[in-house]
């Protein structure tokens, strides 16, 4: 069997951690800043841990799985 490739996309927005954990970023940080309230683009600068099925999606792109 050939090796597989990991999705380079799922490699730049995703992170597992040495627990397994897997972080990702906050969406709507990029613009449109002026309409979020200063509260809520402190917020955005969270980390999230991805739970679940999707998380195990993507460690199986990453090829940590």
């Amino acid at each position: 069997m050939p090796k597989l490739k990991t999705k380079r996309s799922v490699k730049r927005r995703f992170k597992v951690t040495k627990t397994g954990k897997v972080l990702r970023g906050s969406q709507m940080r990029s613009h449109l800043r002026s309409k979020k309230s200063k509260r809520a683009q402190r917020s955005l600068k969270e980390i999230r841990i991805v739970k679940g099925k999707f998380a195990k999606k993507i460690k199986q792109l990453l090829g940590a799985a």
